[in-house]
């Protein structure tokens, strides 16, 4: 006997319009945030630790535009495997940089 196969979520629902709208939205949102950041290193309306930290602000929301717009993850429960390995894969990132951060600055202030 075969098994009965769950219904698509709406995130994964074949409607191209809505895809496609979906993308343009997302496509926007990417656009106005890189604008927003070239805008705002170019212009030196901030100062640089207020800049770095309204930069990094925007790089989050982009990552997240990404995420939801492109990638199609979001909180639904059929995404919750995608989003726990990204989310670990970004762990492990974080801490092989820091930690080569880390150490790059321990030798710098023993030199």
């Amino acid at each position: 006997m075969e098994k009965a196969r769950d219904p698509l979520p709406e995130s994964e629902a074949g409607d191209p319009r809505r895809e496609f709208r979906e993308y343009c939205i997302g496509g926007a949102l990417a656009l106005l945030l890189t604008c927003l950041a070239f805008a705002l290193v170019a212009s030196q309306w901030l100062g640089t630790t207020a800049c770095l930290i309204t930069l990094s602000g925007l790089a989050l929301a982009q990552m997240l535009v990404q995420f939801r717009y492109f990638l199609h993850i979001d909180i639904h429960r059929s995404h919750r495997d995608e989003l726990q390995l990204i989310l670990f894969t970004g762990l492990i990132i974080l801490l092989m940089v820091g930690g080569t951060i880390w150490i790059l600055w321990n030798l710098h202030s023993r030199m």
